[in-house]
């Protein structure tokens, strides 16, 4: 009776392990990122109805009305979704789309920090594991 022991080749579609790896940093950049921009949503959805839900700052050298970062908020949100879905397809342009996309999060959470401190400085770090994870990634050359 032979017996037969598993290999550490590459799997049947000819994936490697820097494959495997490369392909879960994307997905997770892509669920992130949808979850970033999903909580973007509500957070512009909330500066736009409510204001009194946040903190007023008095002389802020950033300062908008807080309508006006609810639409900003609302805006990115709703592309950062776009994007996230380019990403489940790992699409090049989506790579490069969500990198820029999560920056001008990190900067729109930065400018009003004064505003919902912790929740930015929560955001600030979704966006800087995104922006981690979908700069990490190669593409793989081998497939072309």
């Amino acid at each position: 009776m032979a017996a037969t022991h598993p290999t550490h080749a590459p799997s049947a579609k000819g994936h490697t392990a820097k494959q495997n790896w490369a392909e879960g940093l994307m997905v997770f950049a892509a669920v992130t990122l949808m979850l970033a921009g999903v909580l973007d949503i509500f957070r512009g959805i909330m500066g736009i109805a409510e204001d009194d839900v946040f903190l007023s700052t008095r002389n802020y050298v950033f300062a908008f009305d807080l309508t006006g970062w609810g639409w900003i908020h609302l805006a990115l949100g709703a592309v950062a979704v776009i994007v996230s879905m380019g990403l489940f397809q790992s699409a090049t342009w989506a790579r490069v789309a969500g990198v820029a996309i999560a920056g001008l999060i990190v900067i729109a959470n930065f400018l009003s920090l004064p505003y919902y401190p912790v929740w930015s400085v929560v955001m600030i770090a979704f966006s800087g594991f995104i922006i981690w994870a979908l700069c990490v990634v190669k593409p793989d050359r081998s497939a072309d």
